[in-house]
């Protein structure tokens, strides 16, 4: 059985060690992600916190520098931050990507789809090894992606496609979904609204 002392040292200490670098590698994963998006007033955030939680952890370390745990602790809760921070980017989903696709297969029908959903296409004829391929180009949220691959395989199965990070990007380029209102038109229950006018 551990005594007191013995308990902090080799179980709870390492194990908050773990927890907090979780949280700082992170922290620190999501700020280099948003500073590539451009987020100049949420990364800085962010980083202070990532800092923070840092020295905090770091101190404990220098203090315990006998105590094994306290290592494996720290490259664990660093590895796994890595992990988790990559997992909530990805469910975060923020930004835009750009979609490139190239296919031999004539594309009318994907073009239109897209277009048909409001997206911007360009669309460039091309040659590659096998012959005369179709470049299309569009901007696509990135929580859209799941959406927009499966139109390509329904369309073009074959079809090559890549995604690169977009920084900046006019407004009028990504579709806008339309509101839902919260109350019905006027119109749709014109006798309801009807008012006859009294006689004098």
């Amino acid at each position: 059985m551990f005594s007191d002392s013995g308990l902090i040292s080799y179980a709870l200490l390492p194990f908050l060690i773990f927890i907090s670098r979780v949280f700082d590698v992170s922290l620190g994963t999501l700020r280099i992600i948003f500073v590539n998006r451009g987020m100049k007033f949420l990364a800085p955030i962010i980083g202070f916190f990532e800092v923070f939680i840092w020295l905090v952890v770091i101190g404990q370390v220098m203090q315990n520098l006998t105590n094994i745990t306290n290592y494996i602790a720290y490259a664990g809760g660093f590895a796994m931050g890595n992990f988790v921070g990559i997992f909530l980017e990805q469910k975060l989903a923020m930004g835009i990507v750009l979609l490139r696709i190239i296919t031999m297969k004539k594309a009318r029908e994907l073009i239109a789809h897209f277009r048909g959903l409001g997206y911007r296409v360009t669309n460039i004829p091309a040659t590659a090894n096998d012959g005369k391929v179709e470049i299309i180009f569009l901007p696509v949220k990135r929580k859209d992606i799941r959406n927009v691959i499966a139109a390509i395989k329904k369309y073009n199965e074959n079809a090559l496609y890549t995604f690169e990070d977009v920084r900046a990007l006019s407004e009028w380029a990504i579709p806008k979904k339309e509101r839902r209102r919260m109350f019905p038109k006027l119109k749709a229950y014109p006798r309801l609204f009807r008012f006859k006018r009294k006689s004098k």
